[in-house]
């Protein structure tokens, strides 16, 4: 292979996001000399990026080499698969491809991003096949947490490879209509390649369970708080379930009322687009307050503990919405990794009112978009596929979906992570070479290196706080601290660290302007390691007379 990395007479997968991780999902496939992209996605901000929003796979490998892109795909509309769009697509250059849920909201991403014009977005309407290059696309509708989840058929010379996208096996989905055991079958007889799959729940040992179990779910608890203001909280994507809990209000008598201007948006999206159209009447919150306690059923976001969302706005008393002791909060979502301690917090502010809650491990009110192992098994079987590749897991995800499928009979697995080029075909699978693959933040309204100065700096701040030398006219020293465990004993602090840099600064054989400020930052930075056990991030600022 050529150290350029431009693909051969050859079909090649490169995973830029979501391989070892779950988010970010960006995935490339590279044949004939060129390239087609697969999502792109991106996660939330985390702790290890201090004051940032949004973290992006870093597409530097494909920047380089936009004259032989030919176009990306999007498989649904979670932000993990095309929240990135806004932030690159623009400078891509190249054309978008989307069925029309998907693309209705891709569209209002670009226009709230003010590059709708600049981007060519391209809707595909009733699932028509089209070729991009050397690749031949068909989009094969699987059941998800969002309307129009799709698995993608994608047909090379070397082969054809199912890129599964987000999905499970619902039998009774109540919004879409995924492809059937026996389509999936015929598709699998006509040969595959390579299956590149989804291993987020492959160590759930039971099937996902349907949106039709979530209603009956629902149904029940709305049944047991009769007389009780209920609110339930949902992911804003998750169609089908606004769908589930409209049917609730409907059989319960109460009001459908919607709290978070997300929730809002999805709606109008999928009435746009011939969802939601049997979804009762949405009241506003002043009518929603006035009517009697169990005559309402509120749906908001929040359920992942976020600060400024519904919920915890509900929890602190800060929103319309009011609950009171006897009310009833149903989480029909499933709790994220790393969200705990939030969600906790709005939980334990809701416990602090008297305010009951449920969640999916008490009754049946959620199920996964995810495949559990018994959907994975059985798709190997209607698949077929001679190469399993798992994608959209951490490392122990794709290992163990790896195992699984080989004691499923599939010939051969290949565990890649992100920035590994793995070749398909001709010849015997497997990783080629290594690209090098980082991340990108949005620290306030700039897009920068996770690894850079500016938030390796914020988190060495973080840790172990700021102290400031001032060194001024005359010989005089002063000292400030931010972040410092040093309360009581500051005072006493900053006098043995302005005394030891006079020391230290006496001590100088040498008066240049660089060795003062070094000499004055390592006398400081020590007092405040013996006083506090902290390394402090230490700046020595030059006054002049």
């Amino acid at each position: 292979m050529k150290k350029d990395f431009t693909p051969e007479r050859e079909l090649l997968f490169l995973a830029l996001g979501g391989s070892g991780e779950i988010g970010m999902n960006v995935n490339l496939y590279g044949c004939d000399g060129k390239w087609l992209m697969v999502d792109l996605g991106m996660s939330f901000g985390a702790n290890e990026y201090p004051g940032t929003e949004l973290v992006f796979a870093d597409p530097a490998f494909i920047e380089e080499r936009l004259d032989d892109l030919v176009g990306i795909v999007l498989t649904h509309g979670h932000e993990d698969h095309i929240g990135a769009i806004p932030y690159f697509a623009a400078d891509f250059g190249v054309p978008l491809y989307a069925t029309p849920f998907t693309a209705d909201l891709i569209t209002r991403k670009l226009e709230e991003a003010g590059i709708a014009e600049k981007v060519e977005l391209n809707v595909v309407e009733d699932l028509e096949a089209f070729d991009l290059g050397p690749f031949a696309i068909s989009y094969i509708p699987l059941a998800h947490s969002i309307a129009e989840g799709h698995g993608l058929l994608i047909e090379t010379p070397y082969g054809r490879v199912f890129h599964t996208g987000d999905w499970k096996l619902d039998d009774e989905p109540l919004v879409g209509v995924p492809a059937t055991a026996e389509e999936l079958t015929r598709i699998g007889d006509q040969g595959i390649l390579a299956l590149v799959c989804d291993s987020t729940n492959v160590f759930n040992p039971a099937p996902s369970g349907s949106e039709g179990e979530v209603y009956r779910g629902l149904l029940k608890e709305a049944a047991n708080h009769g007389g009780k203001r209920l609110v339930v909280t949902t992911f804003a994507t998750n169609v089908a379930r606004l769908h589930t809990l409209g049917e609730v209000a409907k059989a319960t008598g109460r009001q459908l009322c919607v709290a978070g201007r997300s929730l809002d948006r999805i709606i109008e999206v999928g009435r746009a687009n011939n969802y939601l159209l049997d979804l009762p009447p949405v009241v506003d919150f002043d009518t929603a307050m006035a009517l009697p306690r169990g005559q309402v059923l509120i749906v908001a976001t929040g359920g992942q503990g976020e600060p400024r969302a519904a919920l915890a706005r509900m929890a602190e008393g800060e929103h319309p919405i009011e609950l009171a002791e006897g009310d009833v909060v149903l989480f029909s979502s499933r709790q994220i990794p790393g969200n705990e301690l939030a969600i906790g917090r709005v939980q334990n502010l809701f416990a602090q009112k008297g305010i009951a809650m449920v969640t999916d491990r008490q009754s049946p009110i959620h199920v996964s978009g995810h495949p559990g192992r018994p959907e994975l098994e059985a798709l190997y079987g209607w698949l077929r596929p001679e190469i399993l590749v798992p994608v959209h897991g951490e490392m122990r995800h794709m290992t163990e979906q790896a195992r699984l499928g080989g004691q499923s009979g599939i010939a051969r697995q290949i565990v890649q992570k992100n920035g590994d080029i793995v070749r398909l075909a001709p010849g015997k699978p497997g990783k080629i070479a290594e690209t090098l693959t980082g991340r990108l933040v949005l620290d306030g309204d700039i897009i920068v290196p996770a690894d850079g100065e500016a938030i390796t700096m914020r988190r060495r701040i973080a840790r172990d706080g700021v102290l400031v030398v001032v060194l001024g006219p005359k010989g005089s020293i002063a000292v400030q601290s931010i972040g410092l465990p040093l309360d009581e004993d500051y005072d006493a602090f900053v006098e043995e660290a302005v005394n030891d840099i006079r020391d230290a600064l006496k001590r100088l054989r040498r008066r240049e302007e660089g060795d003062v400020l070094e000499a004055a930052r390592l006398a400081a930075r020590r007092a405040a390691q013996r006083w506090s056990g902290k390394k402090p991030q230490t700046r020595v600022i030059l006054a002049g007379e």
